[in-house]
């Protein structure tokens, strides 16, 4: 499980490992990542262009896009506290 995919920055040493850990879970293992970032930004994560295509191929292949337009539910709750 990765929370909040692309939060904070990797440096290239880190963006490559992580991709090794992406391409070996592939078609193995689940992954679940949540993320704020569309795809066409993912390369500011992975500084590479053709990385961040394999990393984005793996992980949609076979998998599930739930995509949430609303308010953020922090966002909400903290403001229910204030008002309670």
């Amino acid at each position: 499980i990765c929370d909040e995919w692309g939060y904070v920055p990797l440096d290239r040493e880190a963006a490559q490992l992580l991709f090794q850990v992406i391409s070996d879970s592939y078609e193995r293992r689940n992954v679940v990542l949540t993320t704020n970032l569309e795809f066409s930004r993912w390369v500011s994560i992975f500084y590479d262009e053709q990385m961040t295509a394999a990393i984005i191929d793996r992980l949609v292949h076979h998998s599930y896009l739930l995509l949430y337009d609303g308010p953020s539910n922090r966002m909400r709750d903290s403001l229910m506290r204030q008002d309670g």
